[in-house]
């Protein structure tokens, strides 16, 4: 069996589960503390690392070695899919930051319908039940306070 780093991702391009554990013992080392070093949580960095090498499995067919080497190749990856983890992270922690704080500049009449059709999963039929108010006024309320929502997010993405 071949060990070049492009023979390994030609066997690994025919199924060859062999030829992809040796390809992944060569290159997680490498991949590894780069992936830890721009997401710096050890759990996500695992998880980047199994989707690097999943894609790689994945798209070992389409690997061109004029393009580069297979570590460039993987640093290629794995330096694009740590960043894509940190931004995700980053806009859920952004989200759960301001949606909270946006809910409480509505007025409680806005704030009330979208916590219950959200927070609680009631219909606005439901909602309009509850609260003992017309359809049409719940309707109104949750379309001026979504917009409200949609503004204050906006303007802090």
């Amino acid at each position: 069996m071949a060990t070049g780093g492009s023979d390994l991702i030609m066997q690994m391009a025919t199924g060859d589960r062999q030829a992809f554990a040796l390809f992944y013992d060569r290159h997680a080392p490498v991949v590894f503390p780069l992936i830890l070093r721009i997401v710096r949580e050890r759990a996500d960095a695992s998880e980047v690392l199994q989707e690097v090498f999943w894609e790689a499995w994945r798209d070992a067919g389409r690997y061109d070695s004029a393009r580069g080497s297979p570590e460039a190749w993987m640093v290629t990856r794995a330096r694009t899919r740590a960043i894509d983890r940190v931004r995700a992270t980053r806009r859920r922690g952004e989200n759960r930051g301001t949606i909270p704080s946006a809910l409480d500049r509505l007025p409680e009449s806005q704030r009330e319908v979208i916590e219950l059709a959200y927070y609680v999963g009631f219909t606005q039929t439901e909602i309009a039940d509850r609260l003992k108010q017309p359809l049409g006024t719940v309707k109104t309320r949750m379309r001026l306070g979504l917009e409200r929502l949609r503004d204050v997010v906006t303007t802090h993405s």
